[in-house]
């Protein structure tokens, strides 16, 4: 039986549940009993579906997104809906129509974005995992800031059925989870076939990684993880800068956005930080050459038997109010504008005690791959630190 009162209780001072089935029931299969929550720009049936904007407050899905049903199908208990950055654009979830969310590891800090609610409902125990989405990094930068493990998948591998898009080029289904025997659990239920779990021969790092400023304890905790890998060392450098890559991929993404609510950006249910980036980035030009050739010289690198280690996010966690620092996403955008599969796992904490995270990255359709190495990672550094709430 599932206590609706405890989880009520839980999750009030955190804000990462936005609304409940309170009818939720679990079957049985490979995930009979386990509770999953559902970032909110994925289709739940009988409950809002928002995408975290109030031009959509009012919509109620008529039926579960394909992933939900599968996850359904296998046994799962689909608690309910998660906060989520405004159209998920955005990477600290303090949404003007729905709340803010709060980080577990430090009341009033961000817990990561767009998919907030799924990083911080999984680090407080309110699920055992979590559906997010990621464009440009959104499920990772969650996991990074909130201490867990976090997994984009290779583009196309999820079906996009019953996701409200940001980016369609990049957008990408993937689980949060606070231990990868749970995230290897769901992710066979969610991509059977893919058991290939075959040793890396190769490490790539950034040879440009300078030129992104990190935060000492990120710098760290990037050091233990490679550390932890004896493999022969290459470098890679992409050609065009990190921040030239990300905003590649926030171009396209923000257009699309733009079409995409037409009239109704410039009324009163966007917010005014939503219209402000649509304004300043929707001026921009695209870039599809920076695209093209990130995208072919990263899946040149990588090879077959290669694996990219960079930190997640140049940063920890940062208190809300404040503003969000430009390099959130200058990583995570690497795998993204490339369709690769990439998995963020934590790497200790920094000097406040707030957590830090490095992310590998590999050739399509390598997720068990990247998850058999960050087992071996955890092993040796013990990354994971729990909440102290």
């Amino acid at each position: 039986m599932i206590d609706w009162d405890a989880l009520d209780a839980a999750n009030a001072p955190l804000g990462a549940f936005v609304d409940w089935d309170r009818h939720a029931t679990g079957g049985t299969g490979p995930l009979a009993g386990v509770t999953i929550g559902i970032k909110s720009n994925i289709a739940v049936k009988g409950l809002p579906w928002t995408g975290g904007m109030g031009t959509r407050r009012d919509i109620i899905a008529d039926r579960d997104a394909a992933i939900v049903a599968r996850l359904r199908a296998a046994g799962a208990v689909i608690l309910g809906t998660l906060n989520m950055h405004e159209a998920a654009l955005g990477a600290t979830t303090d949404n003007f129509f729905y709340g803010r969310t709060h980080n577990p590891h430090r009341h009033g800090f961000t817990p990561g974005g767009s998919s907030g609610g799924s990083g911080a409902a999984v680090a407080a125990g309110l699920c055992d995992m979590a559906l997010g989405t990621d464009t440009l990094g959104s499920i990772r930068i969650p996991a990074a800031y909130c201490g867990i493990w976090g997994l984009k998948p290779t583009f196309g591998a999820v079906s996009d059925d019953g996701l409200v898009h940001l980016g369609t080029a990049f957008d990408c289904i993937g689980p949060l989870a606070r231990d990868l025997d749970m995230l290897a659990r769901v992710w066979a239920v969610m991509a059977p076939g893919d058991a290939s779990d075959a040793p890396f021969e190769r490490l790539l790092t950034l040879a440009d990684i300078e030129q992104v400023p990190i935060q000492p304890g990120v710098e760290a905790g990037y050091r233990r993880a490679l550390g932890a890998i004896d493999l022969p060392t290459q470098t890679l450098a992409v050609g065009d800068t990190l921040s030239a890559v990300r905003m590649a991929g926030l171009v396209d993404s923000v257009k699309e956005l733009i079409g995409a609510l037409g009239a109704a950006r410039d009324g009163p249910l966007v917010s005014d930080e939503l219209k402000f980036v649509m304004t300043a980035v929707g001026a921009l030009p695209p870039a599809p050459a920076v695209i093209a050739h990130t995208r072919a010289a990263l899946i040149a690198a990588l090879g077959e038997d290669a694996v990219l280690v960079m930190p997640t996010a140049p940063q920890a966690a940062f208190p809300h109010g404040e503003r969000a620092p430009v390099t959130q996403a200058d990583f995570t955008s690497l795998a993204s504008i490339a369709g690769l599969p990439a998995l963020s796992l934590p790497a200790g904490v920094d000097g406040d005690g707030l957590p830090v995270s490095v992310q590998l990255v590999a050739r399509p359709h390598s997720e068990a791959r990247l998850i058999a190495l960050a087992r071996r990672i955890e092993a040796s550094i013990h990354g994971y630190a729990p909440p102290n709430s």
